[in-house]
């Protein structure tokens, strides 16, 4: 018997506990990247190729994954290798767990070509869009440029040439897979001349190389609220990849990137100012300008304040994205003068002694 299935989440790098969407999304990454059209002659690419097609074809099958996170593991258990190497029947196991890895695993001719055919959701996209400090707290709507995989204008996402469309495969008749005697049982492994799709593209388009989609730039209009935070994501739903099979569209996340401030920190909806004051105002209590993002506003400084003491303007600091606004937090930063003319010497002095 041979040997247990290799390592299905490292082939396509992603974790035993991966979802859905990220095992679809890590497959799409790397068949764009070892397809054998954009690798021609390339056989190590051929086989990375055809190791990741495997590897999807489990893992993207819920049944088939169950199967495999019991049975597929090297330590002991049965193991199964869907590229045709077998099983290996080391350890205990019973027969309704057999029976369930052949429901799972083995496809049954028009089920499993419909299985595979069922339809996609589109890969979510992510772009990043640069605001200034002011207009993320006023909010702006701009035009986003978005690179996107579409169907291909030229064959309308066949992959074969105009005027012609993909044929059942002869080797599998359109199952996607093909079987083999093992003794008691017949395996089944991905078709090696469809790769599992079930058809041939005998002349493919031109345009796309028979992949059937192709790289365009698209342009979005967005509104990004008042008051947005550094790192907020915004969704635009249906603006991701296009869906396959009839499948429905992927969609688009917009995260905000905000630059700093001049003359705030931002702390939440709050955003905080320092602002100068002199010793003997400090000590004898005065009335400041503040600049908020409405204009400034006059703010009344106790007597005694200290340096580092918060003041706080109420409603005139960044708005909420669910309604109202923070405050102004202000910081008194206490000026002491480095260098002392004769009379303030003398006041100090003064001061001093009575303190």
């Amino acid at each position: 018997m041979a040997t247990a299935a290799k390592d299905f989440y490292a082939a396509l790098g992603v974790s035993k506990g991966a979802s859905a969407d990220e095992i679809k999304k890590a497959y799409r990454k790397l068949a764009r990247q070892h397809h054998p059209d954009k690798n021609p002659g390339d056989g190590a690419a051929e086989e990375r190729f055809k190791e990741i097609q495997t590897a999807y074809d489990v893992l993207s099958d819920p049944e088939k994954r169950k199967a495999y996170d019991r049975f597929g593991s090297a330590d002991g258990k049965p193991g199964f290798d869907p590229r045709g190497g077998g099983f290996n029947f080391e350890g205990d196991f019973n027969a309704g767990d057999l029976g369930d890895l052949f429901g799972g695993i083995f496809g049954r001719g028009r089920g499993a070509q419909q299985q595979r055919s069922r339809a996609e959701r589109g890969a979510d996209l992510e772009v990043h869009v640069n605001l200034s400090f002011e207009d993320s707290l006023r909010g702006i709507e701009t035009k986003i440029p978005v690179d996107v995989e579409t169907a291909c204008r030229e064959c309308g996402g066949s992959g074969a040439k105009p005027g012609t469309s993909p044929k059942v495969c002869p080797q599998c008749r359109g199952r996607g897979v093909t079987s083999e005697s093992q003794g008691l049982f017949a395996l089944s492994q991905p078709c090696a001349r469809c790769r599992g799709n079930g058809t041939v593209i005998e002349d493919p388009c031109g345009a796309c190389r028979g992949t059937g989609g192709e790289r365009g730039t698209k342009r979005y209009s967005v509104k990004i609220p008042a008051g947005v935070l550094d790192g907020t994501r915004i969704r635009l739903k249906g603006k991701g990849e296009a869906g396959r099979s009839g499948g429905p569209t992927g969609d688009l996340f917009v995260v905000t990137r905000v630059a700093d401030s001049a003359v705030y920190k931002r702390r939440g909806s709050d955003l905080e100012v320092e602002v100068p004051v002199s010793l003997a105002d400090a000590a004898l209590g005065t009335e400041i300008e503040v600049p908020t993002p409405e204009g400034a506003v006059s703010l009344k400084v106790p007597a005694g304040s200290e340096h580092g003491k918060l003041l706080r303007i109420t409603g005139r600091g960044a708005p909420k994205l669910k309604g109202g606004k923070g405050d102004v937090i202000v910081r008194l930063r206490l000026e002491v003068p480095k260098k002392l003319n004769k009379k303030q010497r003398e006041l100090l002095e003064e001061l001093k002694k009575v303190s």
